[in-house]
């Protein structure tokens, strides 16, 4: 095998390939990019057998073939490349990789390419296109609230679903829950998924990368995105994500209205002096016109932050963990936001105060 290619081009095809390949004990050849060569095209390929790409690359080829590169040390190398260096040629010899550009050449060991997994396809769905933009959007609004315990899969993941005209997207560890609504054009007979929170990651950098349209396609074990040269394919959970709707609340006793950029400021101070469990205990007393933050560590000191809001309602008193409320604002566009409680142990709810509330948070409060 034996090519030449714009060297930025193959930079940025190895780049995202390369945070998908990943060490794997049983199956060395996944820490590698497969990389096949025909006609002209190179065709690099990674997996971690949840989430595959290939991407398709423009190549002057001298000889076809194929090798698997350790994806790591290839990325590596080539990012030390001068860009002014703008093509660089790849030639398999004695079964080692040689990279020669005009002022560096390396040698690179490769592996055997018969273990590598095919990348699966999806061919009997029907495919549509959506903004990878507002897919994008979807999934990091709510994805940082999903589990990191992989005992209950469907808390593990983010669950897509299309809803009335929107796109539903929700995540939740049974601690806080984020929901986020968006208006994505999709066929009536697309089937609610569940994508794997640690695929979720790999499926944003690549979307924010191809920054347009995709087409996806979608069944009960898997959903593909593809755009131009690149496709990426995630494995899908199969679960039922629980019934949330439930425990969202239909009232409010008391409400809170303050500035987001306020109330974040009052959390980081609070934070100083919150404890082990990133406790802060919140006080809304709307009728002594008090909306207080208060933290205590018995070895740094304590602390106590008024912050300006409109309140109504009842008083009420309620302990939350700091990380789980600060988490939230991320995905609130606008300058407030709404607190509403339901009274001492029970939710609250973060909504964004703008034209469009198409944002939910809800976080359980701390039982100390």
């Amino acid at each position: 095998m034996k090519f030449e290619t714009n060297l930025q081009k193959l930079k940025e095809a190895v780049t995202l390939a390369e945070h998908i390949a990943g060490i794997h004990i049983t199956l060395p050849v996944l820490s590698c990019i497969l990389i096949e060569v025909k006609k002209n095209i190179a065709m690099l390929r990674a997996t971690n057998l949840d989430v595959g790409m290939e991407i398709l690359l423009s190549v002057k080829t001298h000889e076809e073939g194929v090798v698997a590169i350790p994806a790591k040390t290839l990325s590596s190398f080539l990012s030390q490349i001068p860009d002014q260096n703008h093509v660089v040629q790849l030639e398999l010899i004695s079964g080692n990789i040689q990279i020669i550009s005009a002022k560096t050449r390396g040698v690179i060991k490769t592996m055997p390419i018969e273990d590598f997994p095919s990348i699966p396809s999806i061919p009997d769905a029907e495919q549509f296109t959506l903004s990878s933009e507002l897919f994008v959007k979807g999934l990091k609004s709510v994805c940082y609230s999903a589990s990191i315990s992989s005992v209950k899969p469907e808390l593990s993941s983010v669950y897509v679903y299309k809803d009335a005209g929107n796109v539903t997207f929700v995540a939740t560890d049974s601690f806080r829950l984020a929901e986020k609504k968006i208006k994505i054009n999709i066929p009536s007979q697309f089937n609610d998924i569940l994508i794997p929170s640690k695929n979720v990651s790999e499926i944003i950098r690549t979307l924010e990368y191809i920054a347009s349209d995709v087409q996806v396609a979608s069944n009960k074990n898997l959903i593909s995105f593809k755009s131009g040269d690149i496709y990426i394919v995630s494995r899908v959970i199969d679960g039922v994500f629980p019934d949330y709707r439930q425990i969202i609340p239909k009232n409010f006793s008391t409400e809170a209205i303050v500035l987001k950029q306020d109330f974040l400021n009052a959390l980081k101070v609070s934070n100083i002096f919150s404890d082990k469990f990133n406790q802060v205990h919140i006080t809304v007393d709307p009728k002594g016109k008090v909306f207080e933050i208060q933290t205590k560590n018995v070895d740094v000191g304590e602390n106590k932050t008024l912050v300006d809001a409109a309140l109504t309602g009842e008083r009420v008193e309620i302990n939350f963990n700091y990380k789980y409320i600060a988490d939230s604002f991320q995905s609130v566009d606008s300058d407030s936001v709404s607190l509403q409680f339901t009274g001492l142990n029970r939710p609250m709810v973060v909504r964004p105060i703008s034209g469009e509330q198409s944002f939910m948070y809800l976080v359980m409060p701390m039982n100390r």
